[in-house]
């Protein structure tokens, strides 16, 4: 069961192989896992449309998000990533008085969303990507995105949390 020596590459004793050895298979692993972690790599997540950043004033169990003519949400399928004191939160505008708003934390690994394209929210670390009302769309996500209600009046969007 003993190694010949003899049989290995001058240059090359056994200790100094299994080292060798061990950092190939090593790196062949970890290609594998950064592989299995892009998603199906159909479009970078850097290549996605940045989300505009608005601001929520934080009252109670709310959020509450001016929607005026500048805003992003101003029109239909409009979004945003709101921040405020209670958290991020995707917002789209579904319809003339109808908000969809959703955490913005990914549920693959707890990267924030901040991308957007063709009505689907991507998240730049791995890009698992979500349709308008939180469904995974693509992974590695396979968990939707935790939804909540939305009231609109007097230009004035609240987001119950």
């Amino acid at each position: 069961m003993g190694t010949n020596v003899a049989t290995l590459p001058a240059h090359m004793d056994r200790r100094a192989f299994c080292v060798h050895a061990c950092q190939v298979a090593s790196l062949g692993t970890l290609a594998s896992a950064l592989t299995a972690c892009g998603g199906n790599g159909a479009t970078s997540p850097s290549d996605v449309p940045q989300l505009t950043t608005v601001s929520g004033q934080a009252s109670g169990n709310s959020v509450l998000v001016t929607v005026d003519a500048t805003s992003p949400l101003a029109a239909t399928g409009g979004a945003a990533l709101v921040q405020s004191s209670r958290g991020s939160f995707l917002v789209i505008r579904a319809a003339t008085d109808t908000f969809n708003a959703m955490t913005s934390v990914c549920t693959h690994e707890q990267c924030t969303i901040t991308g957007f394209s063709n009505q689907t929210f991507q998240c730049p670390c791995h890009g698992s990507k979500f349709n308008a009302t939180g469904g995974v769309v693509n992974g590695p996500a396979s968990n939707p995105l935790t939804r909540f209600a939305t009231s609109f009046s007097n230009s004035v969007l609240t987001i119950t949390t």
